[in-house]
């Protein structure tokens, strides 16, 4: 297979905005990557990014909601979630003291991640994070 092609599948689910889809789209996650070892990693990351969808936009007001998506390659897993903006600004990584109660969330995920990217997405924000299944691209080991 030529090194720029892949064949992914990838998944959707838009959920409302209330704070008990988190754990629907951790389940939904967790059913899907079945059996890989990235599993957990994932869904620890699809709950972070979906509570701070609810928490820090309005995804998380009355007629809010947040989408994730799931894509699965040989090469890698992305999960990423849509929020429905309202901030003005991008989420960003933040290295909060361990004792801090809120702004650790994107942080932590940027650490299991092996790459975080952020992107404006149709009125509001995309975070995606990718896991590698073997070596990054590029030829380092993860």
């Amino acid at each position: 297979m030529h090194e720029y092609t892949s064949t992914a599948r990838v998944w959707g689910l838009t959920c409302p905005g209330f704070p008990e889809e988190v754990s629907r789209a951790r389940r939904w996650t967790r059913d899907i990557l079945r059996g890989s070892p990235l599993a957990e990693d994932a869904e620890l990351i699809v709950s972070e990014l979906s509570a701070n969808a609810i928490l820090h936009t309005a995804s998380g007001l009355e007629s809010g909601s947040f989408h994730l998506a799931v894509a699965v390659s040989a090469q890698v897993v992305a999960v990423s979630v849509t929020d429905d903006g309202g901030t003005g600004m991008a989420p960003k990584v933040e290295h909060q003291d361990q004792e801090a109660e809120h702004g650790r969330g994107l942080g932590m995920v940027s650490v299991i991640a092996h790459r975080v990217v952020v992107h404006d997405s149709d009125g509001g924000h995309t975070v995606t994070a990718e896991l590698f299944t073997g070596p990054r691209p590029g030829g380092h080991a993860c």
